[in-house]
């Protein structure tokens, strides 16, 4: 993948073509292009061209082709996808939008401690739209997969979480996407560079790691903590769960903070099979030395039980929702 996946540019596409029919008008269909677009690259029966050529092949494919026999995927992407996946994409374009023009804004949500004083906040992006109405979280970060733009999404979403962070003077927790990270010298740059003209300290920051058991890639997850600790930041894992905190890998990943998922907090003082696990969990996180964090919580109860037992950090509705202005106190 290429740097030009950080930034919103043109995207460049790779086509090929198969089956009897479509080979009998191939060399027609790319006398064309070549003729109306200087941007085609091809070799055999497959070309490199811009979303704007691919928008023209699609509708021109729809009554002379048989796109059954035709495949395309976003250029440097593994997997080729049937032809008529293409207008999917095409109608994602709106997310380069949000990428571009930065329409992100960031709520706080209190960590807090046993004693109920805030240690911390996990800042939670919202976005909106050209026309400013809210878009879900959800449906932002699946038109950047769709598009291939979650490099730049999340690069972004970091860049304005570290400039929102001068709202307070306590820790920040900011979310990222280990898979949007491929080269942590490269991708990551821009942030320690953001974070040391601001003077902000790289203590203040924590990144957290989103959907930590869904990590396939053990090794290139450890080369961007890695880089993280050597820049002075922090880093925590997030969800964790029973499957995850059972494994020997976290003895190396070596959290700061590990994030207790919230299906193993919610009812954890009347559930024993949650008490096995919060217990399990937090015996792994003091053993390696990281400091455990129960999030989602929302009564009482849980809180107590969990901070009985030697939790140390809380988050959840219990003590407040995310807001575009920090508590100051819970």
């Amino acid at each position: 993948m290429g740097c030009q996946s950080c930034v919103i540019g043109e995207i460049y596409f790779e086509v090929k073509m198969e089956g009897q029919y479509n080979s009998k008008i191939l060399e027609r269909i790319t006398s064309y292009l070549e003729n109306h677009h200087s941007s085609i690259d091809q070799n055999n029966n497959t070309w490199k061209i811009k979303e704007t050529v691919l928008k023209e092949l699609f509708d021109f494919s729809k009554d002379m082709m048989d796109q059954r026999d035709i495949y395309f995927r976003i250029e440097s992407e593994q997997n080729w996808k049937s032809f008529h996946e293409a207008e999917a994409i095409f109608e994602q374009q709106w997310i380069d939008d949000v990428i571009k023009n930065e329409l992100i804004t960031f709520f706080f949500q209190p960590i807090i401690t046993a004693k109920k004083e805030i240690f911390a906040y996990e800042m939670l992006a919202r976005f909106r739209d050209e026309e400013g109405k809210i878009v879900s979280p959800s449906n932002i970060f699946r038109a950047a997969k769709e598009r291939g733009r979650l490099y730049a999404l999340d690069r972004v979403c970091r860049l304005n979480a570290i400039k929102a962070s001068r709202a307070v003077d306590e820790k920040v927790f900011i979310n990222f996407i280990p898979t949007s990270i491929y080269s942590p010298e490269y991708c990551l740059k821009s942030t320690v560079n953001l974070a040391n003209s601001l003077g902000l300290n790289p203590s203040k920051f924590v990144f957290e790691v989103v959907e930590t058991e869904k990590v396939d890639d053990i090794d290139h997850l450890k080369s961007i903590l890695t880089f993280y600790k050597e820049k002075g930041f922090q880093y925590a894992l997030d969800d964790v769960g029973e499957g995850y905190s059972t494994i020997n890998l976290l003895a190396d990943l070596k959290p700061h903070y590990m994030k207790l998922d919230l299906k193993y907090v919610q009812g954890v003082a009347e559930t024993v099979e949650k008490q096995r696990v919060a217990e399990k969990f937090l015996k792994k996180a003091l053993e390696i030395g990281s400091i455990p964090l129960a999030e989602g919580i929302e009564n009482k109860e849980d809180f107590e039980w969990l901070k009985d037992i030697g939790y140390q950090l809380f988050q959840g509705y219990y003590f407040g929702k995310p807001s575009p202005k920090p508590l100051k106190y819970v």
